[in-house]
């Protein structure tokens, strides 16, 4: 069924939202895709945080004008799904490459991660950032180690000291 253009505006409306709220855009080609796979696919992004639309590319062009996805407007071409993560960067990209992993009919085209489009081969790179509880786990970790390593050294020298 063909929108109007009340409707055309609305779905902009709501795109451009999500575009606004976005740390990460990634765009996929689903060609090819049951409704099944799409439905399980829908839900492994729910599941993520992420939030999937389908939209006409003309659309979506519109939607990200003036933002800072604007880069990614020259790589909507073909049918597009376009996944939208908030504050965790590499969720979108997560979600597309492990669901591309079992559906080799979901190829993804372009992504971006703030300013500037990136190529599809940077998929697995962005999806291979840690989440921002690992970053923290990681960060806590590294500043730790060297006060236990301290406090284990010193336990050793009393345990010489008492011994001799």
């Amino acid at each position: 069924m063909a929108l109007n253009i009340q409707d055309k505006k609305q779905v902009v409306e709501e795109v451009a939202a999500l575009v606004a709220g976005a740390g990460s855009v990634v765009a996929a080609e689903y060609r090819g895709l049951t409704v099944e796979q799409m439905t399980n696919l829908r839900a492994e992004a729910r599941n993520a945080n992420v939030q999937i639309r389908v939209v006409k590319n003309t659309l979506a062009r519109i939607a990200v004008k003036g933002t800072k996805f604007e880069d990614m407007a020259d790589s909507f071409t073909g049918p597009l799904v376009y996944a939208f993560s908030g504050e965790e960067l590499g969720n979108a990209a997560r979600v597309f490459q492990t669901f591309a992993k079992k559906n080799d009919k979901l190829v993804v085209r372009s992504l971006s991660i703030g300013e500037g489009c990136l190529d599809a081969s940077y998929t697995a790179q962005i999806a291979a950032l840690p989440t921002y509880d690992e970053a923290v786990a990681k960060l806590l970790f590294v500043m730790k180690e060297p006060v236990a390593k301290l406090a284990r050294a010193l336990a050793a020298i009393k345990e010489q000291k008492e011994a001799a």
